[in-house]
């Protein structure tokens, strides 16, 4: 059976958080050379940077728990079956809005572990962002920059060569289409950073504040770039391959933040390895749900299978002072409904 993308991805990011383990046996030239599907350009950044290929793979995990729980509901719920030996390659063959969350989600990933890797102090090449200083103000009033405000411009840096270094060795729809998302997705990680500040004052009061920029969880980017995702635009390319405009003429905004795609999705309902969709046979459904995780919707309308399993919860909890909260293990008998495998027509069945 052939191994996942996920998968991959996972064995990927440990490689990675094994390479300062092995760096002062090995040397940095030895171990880049053997994670599998670094292009020149990212093997040339690994041995450079060998301590940041381990802020990259913590990032891989980040982004891939992310997009699995952004559509844990779904069909498609960030799974597929192409064997995928590329860093942040080609998830899905299919250019379709999935893939362009995929690529967005993921390059955002590589910027948050890299930002958050520079402000607590993880990597030598970089550190806090220390370019805002002196007074300033807000709504509530004035403050000191100071602090360490994380550098969210070295983190987009770093990932924008890193990440891209791939697509921008061909020039095609899909590369063009990558590139572009690769961007939302770094855009979106800075979207987000928020001013922190600690108070200084007689008594705790806020009479004085000294302020930093710092990202938010990397929850609300997933959120955004989920809807980003509802509303991703189809494009085709220009006739001189220099970028691409909207299949739909009468679309007038600019997709300058937007997520965009050249090819539409597949429906997810069955295995299609061509297309990188494990199928929704044995997933688990809402069955009062009309929403994507109903059962009519999940299932494609081949029906579902009722299976009552015991669940046990903690139940009754009370707080005991002090300080501990004490619970029931309470035990309920509950219907967990999963959709039915694809029924092959009786003529296949005939010999």
């Amino acid at each position: 059976m052939k191994e996942s993308s996920n998968a991959t991805l996972w064995k990927f990011a440990t490689i990675l958080c094994f390479i300062n383990l092995y760096i002062g046996a090995l040397g940095a030239r030895v171990i880049c050379d053997n994670i599998p599907g670094l292009v020149n350009k990212q093997r040339q950044l690994c041995q450079r940077h060998p301590d940041l290929m381990q802020s990259i793979g913590e990032g891989a995990k980040e982004w891939i728990r992310e997009c699995q729980h952004q559509f844990r509901h779904h069909r498609w719920n960030c799974s597929t079956l192409e064997r995928d030996h590329t860093v942040f390659g080609r998830v899905m063959l299919r250019s379709s809005r999935e893939a362009a969350f995929v690529y967005a989600i993921s390059s955002a990933g590589v910027v948050y572990a890299i930002t958050r890797a520079c402000s607590q102090g993880e990597l030598k090449i970089c550190g806090c962002d220390t370019n805002r200083r002196g007074r300033a103000s807000d709504e509530e009033g004035d403050f000191d920059w100071g602090g360490c405000s994380d550098n969210i411009n070295y983190g987009i840096k770093f990932a924008k060569a890193f990440v891209d270094a791939r697509e921008r060795m061909v020039k095609d729809a899909r590369a063009l289409m990558n590139l572009h998302n690769n961007r939302c997705g770094r855009m979106a990680v800075k979207r987000f950073m928020k001013t922190e500040c600690k108070c200084h004052g007689v008594s705790g009061s806020c009479a004085l504040r000294t302020c930093w920029l710092a990202m938010s969880d990397f929850r609300r980017t997933g959120d955004y770039l989920r809807k980003k995702y509802n509303t991703a635009v189809e494009v085709t390319m220009n006739q001189d391959g220099s970028g691409f405009m909207v299949a739909d003429r009468d679309y007038k905004r600019t997709t300058k933040n937007d997520l965009v795609y050249t090819e539409n999705s597949p429906d997810y309902c069955l295995m299609d390895r061509l297309a990188g969709s494990l199928g929704t046979a044995g997933r688990v459904c809402n069955k009062s749900s009309r929403g994507m995780d109903g059962c009519e919707v999940m299932c494609c309308g081949r029906g579902y299978d009722t299976t009552r399993v015991n669940r046990v919860s903690k139940c009754e909890c009370k707080f005991k002072w002090c300080c501990a909260v004490e619970c029931r293990d309470c035990e309920e008998i509950v219907d967990v409904h999963t959709c039915k495998p694809h029924k092959k027509p009786d003529w296949l069945d005939l010999t």
